[in-house]
């Protein structure tokens, strides 16, 4: 194998791993959309759950105690 074999063989192994990257590439900025979007949604519940849970608490005044205590 002479040397311009072996540059061809590089230029052709560069250009499968700039191929690779960039696919890699591809896949973990589509990850980052979906992890961002998640992360909206598990806020989004949270502030549910609070909000509910903030509104099944009888407030102090109206509280009764029941009368198995």
């Amino acid at each position: 194998m002479n040397l311009q074999d072996q540059i061809i063989n590089l230029e052709i192994k560069i250009s499968h791993q700039e191929l690779t990257v960039n696919q890699l590439n591809d896949v973990i900025y589509r990850q980052q959309q979906q992890i961002d979007k998640l992360e909206d949604i598990c806020k989004q519940l949270q502030q549910r759950i609070r909000s509910l849970n903030d509104n099944s608490q009888p407030s102090a005044e109206g509280y009764e105690i029941p009368p198995h205590y």
